[in-house]
């Protein structure tokens, strides 16, 4: 079995390409450069460098959401459209979920949270136990407090990881002692993570329909929000 996956739910993108369990290589850019000028040209180079073509691949994989709504769009579009032409699998993971495979904790608590605004982040919760992960929380959108009151009751550490680290561990750290913000290199969103998700789902006989794949986005779009509160007052 051999995965492509793409990951362009904040600014960040990558992707990665898993064989079985072992992960060949990895693109990953982090210049701000848009996801539609990079993301397919990454593809194909990172198929080249291993020595396989798009033939190879035999599924798709994209982190779904949350995130940002243009990224995940264009990551999900990408995903979409390769694993049509193919007739691939297209695998849809939890953004927060890949994360948390990817970071690799060995005991304690994974915390993934990306940035939400206005004082919330998407966040989710996994517990680690030797490696063995459990999720604890579904993913949400949460604010920072709400989410102060539930890690205070953990014992073992609590491993941020996401673009919402820094941002969580500066608010919540002295009402949260056990919080540890990850260093710069294992704190973003990757695409090796959704791969590893996206193989997860295989084996256990899930379905990847590309065809029903639609972004999970939690929470609806700033300008939607707005349309909203406009109806509402008038």
């Amino acid at each position: 079995m051999l995965i492509l996956a793409f990951e362009t739910s904040a600014k960040a993108g990558s992707v990665a390409l898993l064989d079985e369990n072992k992960l060949l290589g990895e693109s990953y850019q982090n210049t701000g450069l848009t996801h539609s000028q990079t993301l397919l040209s990454m593809a194909e180079d990172l198929l080249k460098s291993c020595g396989h073509t798009p033939q190879d691949v035999t599924a798709v994989a994209v982190a779904a959401g949350p995130g940002s709504f243009t990224g995940v769009r264009i990551g999900v579009a990408a995903a979409k459209g390769f694993a049509w032409a193919k007739e691939l699998p297209c695998c849809g993971v939890s953004t927060l979920e890949a994360m948390a495979l990817n970071f690799g904790a060995w005991d304690g608590y994974v915390c993934p949270v990306m940035d939400a605004r206005r004082s919330q982040v998407y966040n989710a919760l996994f517990e680690i136990n030797r490696g063995r992960i459990t999720r604890i929380r579904e993913d949400r959108a949460i604010s920072l407090a709400e989410l102060a009151k539930e890690l205070q009751t953990l014992q073992k550490p609590i491993f941020l990881v996401g673009d919402g680290s820094n941002l969580c561990y500066n608010t919540l750290r002295e009402a949260v002692p056990g919080l540890v913000c990850p260093p710069e290199h294992r704190m973003h969103q990757r695409a090796a993570g959704v791969a590893l998700a996206a193989k997860a789902m295989l084996d256990r006989g899930e379905s990847c329909d590309g065809a029903s794949l639609q972004p999970n986005y939690l929470r609806l779009s700033q300008a939607e929000r707005e349309r909203l509160e406009k109806q509402t007052q008038s």
